[in-house]
């Protein structure tokens, strides 16, 4: 009797069992079979109608419009530089003076020989006349008043002789005080006063001045940029754009002034010379900069440059269609600066195109734009991962 107790009740387990099995087996398959894959996140920009500039970009050099190494005409003791260092100047202001007495006294000296002489002259020409008016009444032979003629002429040209070392002398005084030849910046001094300074070595100057208002660059692009360049030109000023090395931020606006006469044959470049009013001094001599000459604008649909793919069969985008599924698009590109791209063909103005998180996805593939919702939430039943057959059965008591 106890035996097929025990039997019955073994085979009510057994069945039992296996019916938990199967709903859970079934229900497994159920929710696996019901969940759609979930969409991929991306991030979309809206495709607009925009003027986008086309810039030839290239590296150049700030240089000084005009650039003066201030040395001495003559030499002495440089007793003062009223100048600071880095002051800005005038045409005409005083830069440094060099001891002025002894060009002082060789000019007075020059003077004082010229009176002398002077002297000399008009008591000869007294004896000429002289001379002549005895001659005319035979009291004086011919020959003497030839002499005296002679004299006058001699010292007429010693006092020219006079007159030419006093200009000389006024000259070197006036060497002795140093101006500023223009508008500008002064540099660092190199000779300090109370030394002795030669006229016209060769070594460096007592000081620099630049021009930095305006102030150039001095920049190369391709030989092959040049035709493209010479027919901008002929519309008009061309603008230059003056941005620092690493091409981050921009530093100063020009227009270009000219192209070199000559092509480079060891680089095939060229250089091109433009002018900055460099009024906020962001620009300094000898600073490298990335520059940025705008010769055309093209007016079209543009995008960001990150949306723009590369495949076997050329150039493509991804459009977010109204359903959020992708779309892959064939385009033309019209012009692209790294940072926009114009589309010659292929989408529109207004459309969704994806600019990351292009590599999950393929044409009809579900996507959540920007973090928007993507397919609706899971039923109660599938949320989770466990039906309600498949909780507890602690949970089922």
């Amino acid at each position: 009797m106890k035996t097929s107790y025990a039997l019955a009740l073994g085979a009510v387990l057994l069945v039992g069992g296996g019916y938990g099995g199967w709903r859970v087996f079934a229900g497994h398959g159920k929710q696996d079979q019901a969940a759609p894959p979930p969409p991929v996140p991306v991030t979309v920009a809206e495709s607009k109608t925009a003027d986008l500039p086309v810039y030839l970009r290239g590296i150049g050099t700030v240089q000084a419009l005009n650039a003066v190494e201030v040395h001495p005409q003559v030499g002495g003791v440089l007793i003062d530089v009223p100048v600071r260092e880095g002051q800005d100047v005038k045409k005409g202001d005083t830069l440094a003076v060099i001891d002025p007495r002894p060009y002082k006294a060789a000019l007075d000296k020059a003077q004082a020989q010229r009176q002398q002489d002077v002297a000399q002259l008009e008591n000869a020409q007294t004896d000429f006349k002289r001379y002549s008016s005895l001659a005319r009444s035979d009291f004086a032979s011919r020959q003497q008043v030839d002499t005296q003629q002679s004299s006058v002429a001699r010292l007429q040209g010693v006092i020219a002789a006079d007159d030419a070392a006093i200009a000389d002398a006024q000259l070197n005084l006036g060497f002795c005080v140093l101006h500023a030849p223009m508008d500008g910046r002064v540099g660092l001094r190199r000779v300090d006063p109370g030394n002795l300074i030669q006229a016209n070595s060769a070594g460096a100057g007592i000081l620099l001045v630049v021009q930095v208002r305006p102030i150039s660059v001095v920049f190369t692009l391709p030989e092959d940029d040049l035709p493209r360049v010479r027919q901008a030109s002929a519309q008009g000023e061309l603008p230059v754009l003056a941005d620092s090395s690493d091409g981050r931020d921009e530093l100063s606006r020009g227009t270009l002034l000219t192209a070199d006469n000559a092509v480079s044959a060891s680089s095939g470049t060229i250089q091109f010379k433009a002018t900055f009013p460099n009024a906020d001094d962001r620009l300094t001599p000898g600073q490298f900069v990335s520059t940025r000459l705008l010769v055309e604008t093209v007016h079209g649909v543009t995008v960001p440059h990150e949306a723009v793919q590369h495949g076997q069969q050329g150039l493509y985008v991804f459009v977010v269609k109204p359903d959020k599924t992708a779309d892959r698009r064939d385009i033309q590109l019209g012009h692209d600066d790294g940072k926009a791209a114009v589309i010659a063909k292929g989408i529109e103005a207004g459309e969704q195109v994806i600019v990351s998180g292009q590599t999950r996805v393929g044409s009809g593939t579900r996507v959540s734009p920007n973090g928007q919702p993507g397919a609706p939430a899971l039923d109660a039943q599938t949320q989770g991962g466990q039906s309600q057959d498949e909780q507890p059965r602690s949970a089922q008591r």
